[in-house]
């Protein structure tokens, strides 16, 4: 059994108010170090991860150096868990874009299944990638515990994958900064048992 620990990268600055962040480089604010800190020693008190992989942007690197220093895993960079690429938004502010692509920004929240960035990944790049990573690690990890270390829309991507729900449905997940998400994949049948857990966090970092 293949045990999957899935979480998403500690405060970055633009998400609040929110940024299309996508590929841009962000170190870990104040707040966002203590978060990783935090989810390290939820892992580590509950799980022993044989290794954790992580987006190849900054901020995951370094949410995933705070998990394997506490956990004592090695860390490596997964390509495919990289964050979706917004393409021309990417940097803007959701009221900038809002005001300059109206129609385009209402699709993507009312309809994100039919949603293409201009210049950059649709969900359905998103969800290829990040499917391809599932599947690494459960060649890999057969009977191991793993962790993932992405981002928000990867994230969502990937749990809609392990339940077997619609890219529609996108809008229905939520994933908190350091959040834990938990899945147990046998034989191709997988269990989700936690999702977007954050009371290891506490209240003021949350």
């Amino acid at each position: 059994m293949t045990t999957l620990l899935l979480t998403r990268h500690g405060h970055v600055e633009g998400i609040n108010p929110e940024r299309f962040r996508g590929r841009a480089e962000l170190p870990l604010t104040e707040l966002g170090v203590h978060q990783a800190q935090a989810v390290a020693r939820r892992i580590a008190a509950t799980w022993q991860p044989a290794a954790i992989y992580t987006s190849p942007m900054s901020r995951c690197i370094a949410t995933g150096q705070e998990i394997a220093r506490v956990c004592g895993a090695d860390t490596t960079v997964l390509e495919e868990l990289n964050d979706l690429d917004y393409g021309d938004w990417q940097g803007q502010t959701h009221e900038e874009v809002r005001v300059h692509s109206p129609d385009s920004f209402d699709l993507w929240h009312r309809a994100p299944h039919l949603h293409r960035f201009p210049g950059g990944e649709s969900l359905q790049d998103l969800v290829a990638r990040i499917a391809e990573a599932l599947r690494f690690a459960l060649r890999r990890h057969s009977s191991d515990t793993v962790v993932f270390v992405g981002h928000n829309s990867g994230n969502r991507a990937l749990l809609l994958t392990l339940l077997d729900q619609p890219l529609s449905a996108y809008w229905r997940l939520a994933q908190d900064p350091c959040c834990i998400n938990e899945a147990e994949i046998i034989d191709g049948r997988i269990k989700v048992l936690r999702v977007n857990e954050t009371a290891h966090l506490p209240p003021y970092f949350a």
